[in-house]
């Protein structure tokens, strides 16, 4: 019967997940283009706040309960998931094309915080003064955000491509609060019943945070960027899985560190931060146009697939030997 009812919250949540993703998406881009900003910032803020929104909930209850192995792991394994997974995935899909000079400025933030968040666990202890200088570079990261948008030109405004973005502002706000707290009941459900299942078979709360509960708390972004690339909303596919990353490094992990301070398994150093590392550079790279617009193809949406499957099945080889 639990098996059952376990295995029914994560159909749901999938589904809640799937209806909520376009609803979310059309509310966002409607609201940009009302707001006469461009989609990259509505995807790097309001976007990549919503759909992290998942990540900082289960983290806050996991440091509260005492789990903070499985915060650190959520926060590290949604990076991961968001650049192997959700951009992977989205870009064989549909090739996402890289065009605006707000993102190239963004992904140096995005390498500095990273490493910067590696060098802060690097010596096994996610700390209170961490987690302070965690949540000051968040605070740091919004003002910037909100200063590059007043300052915004306007041929950097990217229009809306559908007449689903055509909506009024009332409705457009509408439509992004359903679709968001779609996305947040349908990631809790989710991750409640993967957990019930995984815990169950005796694997780790680090492990658990790495792979099932990062998995399940990226369905958001995965269906955000997915659905925004098929709308051909290329900035918001990107600028989410971005901002995302930057709120995961600067929001969960702080929130989590000022919670409930812990100990970094030896392993999440060893192999999740470099491999976090290294994705990260390799979005960039791919990201970035090096003679004209910056376009993530095919054939690197396989290789960071491919190296996401890779990272999963080693984590979980190791989880079971």
């Amino acid at each position: 019967m639990t098996t059952s009812i376990n295995i029914a919250a994560i159909v749901i949540g999938t589904g809640l997940l799937a209806w909520g993703a376009d609803r979310f998406i059309d509310g966002a881009a409607s609201i940009a283009k009302s707001l006469n900003v461009p989609s990259l910032l509505i995807g790097l803020t309001l976007v990549a706040m919503g759909t992290s929104a998942p990540e900082i909930l289960v983290s806050a209850v996991a440091a509260y309960q005492g789990n903070t192995g499985l915060a650190i792991g959520n926060a590290l394994g949604s990076n991961i998931t968001n650049v192997g997974l959700v951009i992977g995935l989205t870009a064989l899909i549909v090739p996402i094309t890289v065009r605006s000079r707000i993102l190239r400025r963004e992904m140096p933030i995005l390498a500095f915080t990273s490493l910067a968040a590696g060098y802060l666990l690097w010596d096994k202890n996610l700390s209170l003064n961490d987690a302070y200088i965690l949540l000051a570079g968040l605070v740091l990261l919004l003002c910037w955000l909100g200063w590059t948008g007043s300052q915004q030109n306007q041929n950097e405004i990217v229009e809306p491509s559908s007449d689903n973005f055509n909506l009024p502002t009332r409705k457009a706000i509408g439509l992004f609060v359903i679709g968001m707290f779609c996305l947040l009941a349908g990631s809790q459900l989710l991750v409640w019943g993967a957990v019930n299942i995984a815990s169950a078979l005796g694997v780790s709360d680090t492990i658990i945070g790495l792979t099932i509960v990062a998995f399940g708390t990226s369905l958001p972004e995965l269906a955000a960027s997915l659905g925004s690339a098929l709308k051909k909303e290329h900035d918001i596919a990107i600028g989410n899985v971005v901002g995302s990353n930057l709120f995961n490094l600067l929001a969960v992990l702080g929130v989590a560190g000022v919670i409930a301070p812990a100990n970094v398994d030896a392993s999440v150093i060893s192999i999740d931060i470099p491999v976090m590392l290294c994705l990260t550079g390799a979005l960039i790279v791919m990201s970035i146009g090096w003679k004209g617009e910056g376009r993530i193809n095919r054939i690197e949406a396989s290789l960071l697939l491919v190296s996401w499957l890779g990272w999963q099945a080693w984590t979980w080889t190791g989880a079971m030997a």
